[in-house]
């Protein structure tokens, strides 16, 4: 390992604000405490969180902060021992970007409880866009959805990065899958991730789905928010599950919430949030392993340098991707 360097190019938000609040600045490299892990960062993908953060809409978030809630690269330094020098390793959530400096950095320090390892010849932007998006599907669809082989499973919004990454997992059990797209451009996409089902979403879907499954799906993945969690409920059987996730559009309150009104009979409502220890390290090696052998593709739509963070950042805003935003260090 070549020697630490004390600072840094990072990005930087003072505060909420437009594409020019985010600054690329020079910072001292953080010094990791025991139980913490300094990260060489080779790449991060990008997040919906990240943009909820530079519009002011994300709470808890102090300033000035470097943002990203994930990072993937090479262990630079961990005092507590709890990984080697040089070891591959990603890290999500925990407040990273959040209540402390996060991915979008040359170098990053986390907890350790937020680091996995692995070990992988991919190229570092195709590995950039792996830890937060298969955390997020891993997780919905087990802990959120509890999916079973032979099950259906509709995703509302599937063309985001968790959208692509779930339908590959669900894919994966045999799960029959249904997935939504506001462009019919993007259904080829769709299709060559495995999806059985790809339904153009005009803002209702329901009907389309009963047309193909009349009694409903079996499981449905919200990733839009909620202005489609409605329909998404209704095209959901009895005792089937809906798991609200994702806020694409970025509106994720219900007003007025009225249950007996808002749910439709028998349909059950949950939600996943998650953390890296909701992805566990042989789940992580094995996507990897599956990727490196064709058997999957891991969904990059485009890959950004730092110096292009605002590009990068208004690309997300547009919602003109199909799959995962990723800068590249």
């Amino acid at each position: 390992m070549s020697a630490i360097p004390t600072t840094m190019r990072a990005v930087v938000l003072d505060g909420p604000g437009p594409l020019e609040a985010l600054q690329i600045r020079n910072l001292p490299v953080p010094t990791p405490r025991p139980g913490e892990v300094l990260i060489r960062v080779k790449a991060f993908g990008l997040n919906r969180s990240e943009l909820h953060t530079r519009l002011g809409l994300a709470e808890g978030v102090t300033f000035p902060r470097v943002p990203g809630i994930e990072a993937t690269g090479i262990v630079a330094s961990s005092p507590g021992g709890e990984f080697e020098a040089g070891q591959q390793v990603v890290a999500m959530m925990g407040g990273m970007g959040r209540t402390f400096d996060g991915g979008y950095a040359e170098y990053t320090c986390v907890p350790a409880a937020q680091v996995i390892p692995f070990t992988s010849a991919l190229d570092w932007p195709t590995l950039g866009a792996v830890p937060e998006m298969l955390q997020t599907a891993y997780g919905s669809l087990t802990i959120g959805l509890d999916g079973r082989p032979g099950q259906s499973i509709l995703i509302r919004g599937g063309t985001s990065s968790v959208g692509a990454a779930t339908a590959i997992l669900a894919k994966q059990r045999d799960m029959i899958v249904f997935a939504t797209t506001r462009n019919p451009a993007k259904a080829d996409a769709l299709k060559q991730l495995g999806v059985d089902h790809v339904l153009i979403d005009n803002g209702e879907v329901a009907d389309q789905v009963r047309r193909i499954a009349p009694d409903g799906v079996d499981t449905a993945l919200e990733l839009v928010g909620t202005p489609t969690l409605p329909d998404t409920l209704r095209a959901t059987r009895i005792h089937g599950v809906v798991c609200f996730t994702g806020m694409l559009s970025n509106e994720w309150l219900v007003e007025n919430f009225y249950p007996i009104g808002y749910l439709p009979q028998g349909v059950r409502l949950t939600a996943y949030g998650g953390d890296a220890s909701d992805l566990p390290a042989e789940v992580l090696q094995d996507f990897l392993d599956a990727a490196a052998a064709d058997r999957i593709t891991i969904p990059v739509d485009r890959v950004f340098t730092l110096d292009q963070i605002r590009e990068a950042h208004g690309y997300m805003e547009s919602g003109g991707a199909t799959g995962k935003l990723v800068v590249a260090l």
